[in-house]
């Protein structure tokens, strides 16, 4: 065989990569040809002639505040300010997203969009990985990897995987952060994690979830002189506090960014499923909003369940990330953002994807009853309505 074949043929994905990286790509081909469909099935008026610019599809949203902070930092477009509290973004996307336009002269947008299109190539192939390792016993590990990639890109929220947004980088660190850890490198999983810490607050639970693992494994991988690898995920965010403290004179800047921008002022869990129930069904939001404050109520009840199914098998540390999470959640005003955080509940589609394999009515179910709902969100997120 010819060197360069030799070459090509070692570089060439195999097993749960290979499986992997087909649903991706196909994926991707779907909500980019839907996107571009929506452009002229959805124009702004009904006698329109062309359709809306495709880039415009993309530009929604928080996409809008990532850019921003790419371009002009923290304070936002001269002479425009700040359209929202900037200082409730952590700087890695942005960063990266200023990195790729300086060396390749991209336009912010693409250069989200790009980040986001390798990132989830890299999230869905360390999810199949992940999932192959977790697969219990009778069960193949590649029908297990398949399984679990085909019901995580047909989430109903999957369109954040593919725009301008920090879900996909983030799992791109937080997976493989999983992977390691589940088989005892812990310092690969520590310094994975604390890239994921530099994208979103999400990623100190995923920090706090790796102590619970490293704690409370049994089966050899606790190794005492790993321990302070898993100080270093926690890095990023003092560095990031200290920033906003040097910028503003406040330590807590970002929480209050998040309480100023989005209402995620403390409450009690009672208290934010009254005001959600009540965005929800009492007339007093718009329909887009009232629908996706039900879905944010159904997120969370997912979120229990899974906690207590959790704790029930045992799995302490999974169990800690998403009880972590749901605290967060419902302690705010009201429910906010629950359903697109479900694409970072890796023990979900691990889950899900196991008892699919047991029982092919669930396969049948989420096909034809929930996929669909994940046209639903492209159609919602492009045309610059709330989808989470």
């Amino acid at each position: 065989m010819p060197a360069a074949a030799t070459r090509a043929a070692h570089w060439r994905p195999r097993g749960v990569d290979a499986i992997a990286l087909r649903y991706w790509l196909l994926s991707r081909i779907g909500i980019f040809t839907l996107v571009s469909a929506g452009a002229w099935l959805f124009a702004n008026d009904r006698d329109d002639r062309t359709p809306v610019d495709y880039l415009d599809r993309w530009t929604q949203w928080d996409t809008v505040h990532y850019t921003t902070i790419a371009h002009w930092g923290y304070d936002g477009a001269p002479g425009v300010g700040q359209l929202a509290p900037l200082e409730a973004f952590f700087p890695g996307y942005p960063l990266l997203i200023k990195l790729l336009h300086g060396i390749s002269g991209l336009d912010y947008v693409p250069a989200g969009l790009l980040i986001s299109l390798i990132a989830s190539a890299v999230a869905i192939v360390a999810l199949a990985r992940l999932a192959a390792h977790e697969a219990g016993p009778g069960v193949a590990p590649e029908a297990m990897a398949e399984r679990t990639v085909l019901l995580f890109v047909l989430a109903p929220s999957a369109i954040f995987l593919a725009a301008a947004y920090t879900e996909a980088i983030f799992l791109a660190f937080a997976f493989p952060a999983w992977l390691c850890a589940r088989k005892g490198r812990w310092a690969a999983a520590g310094i994975l994690t604390a890239c994921a810490c530099g994208i979103r607050i999400t990623g100190v639970f995923v920090a706090i979830a790796l102590i619970v693992e490293f704690l409370t494994a049994t089966d050899g991988r606790r190794r005492w002189r790993s321990a302070p690898w898993l100080a270093v995920p926690f890095l990023p965010v003092v560095a990031y506090m200290t920033y906003l403290h040097d910028r503003t004179g406040d330590w807590n800047a970002w929480q209050h960014a998040q309480e100023k921008g989005w209402y995620r002022n403390f409450h009690w869990p009672w208290e934010a499923l009254a005001n959600t129930w009540e965005a929800a069904y009492d007339e007093k939001q718009s329909t887009v909003f009232a629908w996706m404050f039900g879905a944010e109520i159904l997120a969370v009840g997912i979120g229990l369940v899974l906690t207590m199914w959790l704790l029930r098998r045992r799995r302490w540390a999974e169990a800690t990330y998403i009880a972590l999470q749901l605290y967060a959640f419902t302690t705010s005003y009201w429910f906010f953002s629950v359903p697109r955080s479900t694409l970072t509940w890796w023990p979900l589609w691990i889950a899900l994807a196991a008892w699919s394999l047991r029982r092919p009515v669930v396969l049948q179910g989420y096909l034809t009853v929930l996929a669909p709902f994940a046209v639903a969100f492209v159609l919602l997120f492009s045309n610059g309505r709330w989808a989470g």
